[in-house]
């Protein structure tokens, strides 16, 4: 499991991203990043997994294994993919009570959130939001031991 914790992730991509000077290196990197996202099992890409909100298609599943969830996506649009395995790498293999309860700083910290376009801002809030509504379920299924 990760023994890191969310905050050392985020600090780590910040780091990542500092060496950049400039916007179209720091989506290059994104680009990059896209390639080691963990892929969805090819079943899982169904409607029920499709974000609402994203420009693009992306596809989030969840699965609870041992007290942790694990994220895998897949997008149709490099970009997005690469910011969905950024948001993966932060929050993956965590206690639903640590995802529910992150504050994702890396976001405005990386210069993302003030980068984006507007749709792509909206879907990376989805991404987000889909991601806490996962942890939520499994919190709420299987209890106090999710706490993060």
């Amino acid at each position: 499991m990760n023994h890191k914790t969310i905050t050392d992730i985020q600090e780590e991509i910040i780091n990542e991203f500092e060496i950049f000077d400039d916007w179209m290196d720091k989506y290059n990197y994104i680009i990059e990043l896209s390639h080691n996202l963990p892929v969805i099992d090819p079943k899982q890409k169904v409607n029920g997994n499709l974000i609402n909100g994203c420009q693009s298609k992306v596809w989030l599943n969840a699965e609870y294994d041992n007290g942790h969830v694990v994220f895998t996506a897949d997008s149709d649009a490099i970009i997005t993919k690469g910011i969905i395995s950024l948001l993966i790498r932060v929050l993956s293999n965590r206690k639903p009570g640590e995802i529910i309860n992150s504050d994702l700083y890396f976001i405005d910290r990386i210069g993302l959130r003030q980068n984006l376009s507007p749709t792509r801002s909206n879907g990376l809030l989805a991404m987000i939001k889909k991601m806490r509504l996962y942890a939520l379920a499994y919190q709420t299924k299987y209890g106090r031991e999710t706490i993060g």
